[in-house]
């Protein structure tokens, strides 16, 4: 099997705790061809989608741990085609790359993609939540996505709680992710007019969304596989920060799903695979659906030290059996055009 990985660049990972890595790892330990793109080397040739990859030359023995595999692994340079993989991975990290997608159409019949270009599309991160249907709220706190200064103040002071969520729309990792108070209402304005505006004129769309009780002892990171959750872990924020994001200094512990975190699941399982998004991370707290991760969702690397697990052979299995239904397919598809044309 060969594998494209489309991601942020090699040199960038944390090699350490990067789930991105770890399925890099697991493809080259099974030995499968990988090679590594980000969106910005996609071009084409005579009509034909490449990219400018590096591929990770063939090891005579692949080190078991990811920090000496990220160490010794040796990259070579080459302009191939995307159609010629067996399979696409999207792991590029937001904001969403529009013109990757387009790039991207010119192949999704060809080369399976993890996840699906146009699901992605629909999922548009943070925005995804509201294709859900919860009118009780029983999943899915209020949330306002708007570029509109007075209708956000407007929310702000109708709201029942003296606290809310303010996040940038294209924000990820916890970044921009503040907390504000009803107390603090004559700072708002200008805290607006930081997240909304841009310098050249341009605007930017901001997340309003109801403060969850219990949202100031961490969040639950699902890890959801075709539709069915593989792992979960609690992140807990820092003694100086409320994002419980390991990017922003929370910790990880261990934690087993709850009743209505696996209704959850259940509940948005099947639109999720319906949407070709089969690897996805949704962001919880006290049950409620706060985020879903559909670009680069991470958190394996975590769970496996919390729980001694390797998830990352879950999801490589996934693809292989994908990957698998699609040649057979195909091959009994040209079987069956022989049969009629030897008619």
């Amino acid at each position: 099997m060969n594998v494209c990985y489309i991601m942020y660049p090699w040199e960038e990972m944390d090699p350490e705790n990067d789930t991105t890595l770890s399925l890099i790892h697991e493809c080259v330990k099974r030995g499968h061809g990988v090679a590594i793109t980000t969106p910005a080397n996609l071009t084409i040739r005579d009509s034909e989608t490449f990219a400018f990859c590096k591929a990770i030359n063939k090891m005579e023995k692949v080190p078991g741990n990811l920090k000496s595999f990220h160490k010794n692994a040796s990259l070579r340079e080459e302009m191939l085609p995307l159609a010629g993989f067996d399979v696409i991975i999207l792991r590029s990290n937001p904001p969403l790359d529009m013109i990757m997608l387009n790039f991207l159409d010119s192949v999704k019949d060809d080369v399976f993609i993890m996840n699906d270009v146009d699901g992605i599309r629909r999922a548009n991160n943070k925005l995804y939540t509201a294709a859900f249907e919860d009118n009780t709220r029983d999943f899915i706190p209020r949330t306002h996505v708007t570029k509109n200064k007075d209708y956000l103040i407007k929310m702000i002071k109708e709201s029942e709680e003296d606290k809310m969520i303010l996040k940038p729309l294209n924000g990820f990792g916890g970044s921009g992710v503040i907390l504000i108070e009803k107390r603090a209402m004559s700072s708002i304005r200008s805290l607006l007019d930081f997240y909304i505006d841009n310098k050249d004129g341009t605007t930017n769309y901001v997340i309003l969304q109801d403060y969850i009780p219990g949202a100031d002892q961490g969040d639950v990171r699902i890890l959801i596989l075709n539709g069915k959750p593989i792992g979960a872990m609690k992140r807990v924020p820092g003694d100086d920060d409320h994002r419980s994001n390991v990017s922003a200094g929370g910790s990880i512990q261990k934690h087993s799903l709850t009743k209505q975190e696996k209704e959850l699941c259940r509940r948005i399982g099947p639109k999720l695979v319906k949407d070709g998004l089969y690897f996805v991370g949704i962001d919880v707290i006290n049950g409620m659906l706060v985020e879903v991760n559909v670009m680069s969702p991470g958190g394996i690397t975590y769970i496996n030290k919390v729980y001694k697990v390797k998830l990352q052979e879950k999801v490589i299995n996934f693809v292989e059996d994908k990957v698998l239904e699609r040649v057979s397919r195909i091959e009994r598809r040209a079987k069956l055009r022989k049969t009629v044309a030897d008619a």
